[in-house]
């Protein structure tokens, strides 16, 4: 069957995305075929794309994405044609009008949630399942630091962690950006150029530090993040929007009165079927509860892939972005 895709046969910037038709099989044994009615946009589909993490080339695009079963592999009973599903995962081939999917790797949606919606925030509001629940398990009254405040997973985590009883100080990248953190939970918020976060944060804790760091920028504010963090703190690098964080002294987290440091990703955390099952029904449950809420504020053509990756890389947009095939 004639389907398109984007893909891409070298690394760059947006311009090395191609909008091209492919011929998609039949699914194979313990597959389904997903027609795909949203695609979610994440930047770590940019980091593929420029190379920062590597794929094999040539590769298609995109982690996540929602849509209708259409066909179903030799003997797959686990899901039926018309089911609407989500899913996260690789091999990156989320961004085009169809693919097959393993079946056990895919999330039948709520009759709640609208497929722009679990497009959006599947992979986010994973990604803050694991932050928040996993990585540093928050706890009612905890301060938190949360970069990038504004954005997808940030606007996720700030509404569930506020949620969840913890004070969020998020920073962002302007003062409108400010005003939609604080309407998602951000109880103070910085502005990524201030000389002296370190010092922001202190007052606003009253000398004592964070709990916790999430960190998505990476390289260019890992010792501030560091110096954020109250005793036996916890820094979660989960991004590299700056570049992959430099090697550093073990001594630097002594000094800093005995802090932990961890790199995670979602994947280690959804390793299983029966895993990716347990953790989708907290998030489904926490989004219908209006613990979190899926802000879908940018909809882009499939075919305009590129210029999506511009805005975001341009810092252009907010909340959620999805492509609709």
């Amino acid at each position: 069957m004639a389907n398109h895709a984007v893909r891409f046969d070298r690394y760059g910037g947006p311009e090395v995305l191609r909008f091209e038709e492919f011929d998609l099989p039949a699914p194979g044994p313990g597959e389904v075929q997903i027609r795909h009615t949203a695609i979610g946009v994440n930047l770590i589909d940019t980091y593929h794309r420029s190379g920062l993490y590597p794929l094999e080339l040539p590769s298609g695009l995109g982690s996540e994405a929602a849509g209708v079963v259409v066909a179903l592999g030799p003997g797959e009973t686990q899901l039926s044609i018309g089911d609407r599903v989500a899913y996260t995962g690789r091999p990156a081939a989320a961004y085009s009008e169809a693919r097959n999917w393993p079946a056990d790797r895919a999330v039948r949606i709520p009759d709640a949630v609208s497929d722009d919606e679990a497009a959006a925030v599947f992979l986010k509001g994973l990604t803050a399942w694991f932050l928040l629940h996993r990585s540093y398990p928050v706890k009612e009254s905890d301060s938190i630091l949360l970069y990038a405040a504004a954005g997808g997973v940030g606007s996720l985590v700030s509404q569930w962690a506020r949620h969840l009883g913890a004070k969020v100080i998020g920073i962002v990248s302007t003062s409108d950006k400010a005003e939609l953190a604080k309407s998602h939970g951000c109880e103070h918020v910085i502005l990524v150029d201030d000389p002296d976060i370190p010092g922001r944060v202190r007052d606003i804790t009253d000398g004592v530090g964070v709990a916790a760091v999430y960190d998505s920028v990476g390289k260019t504010t890992f010792f501030n993040s560091l110096d954020c963090l109250r005793p036996h703190g916890v820094m979660v690098s989960f991004g590299n929007a700056s570049g992959p964080v430099e090697p550093f002294a073990p001594s630097e987290l002594a000094k800093r009165h005995s802090l932990y440091v961890t790199r995670p990703i979602l994947f280690d955390f959804i390793d299983t079927p029966q895993r990716l099952a347990d953790a989708s029904k907290v998030m489904f449950e926490a989004l219908a509860s209006g613990a979190i809420s899926a802000s879908v504020n940018q909809r882009y053509p499939l075919r305009e892939a590129a210029q999506a990756h511009r805005d975001l890389e341009a810092r252009l947009t907010t909340g959620t972005t999805v492509l609709i095939p």
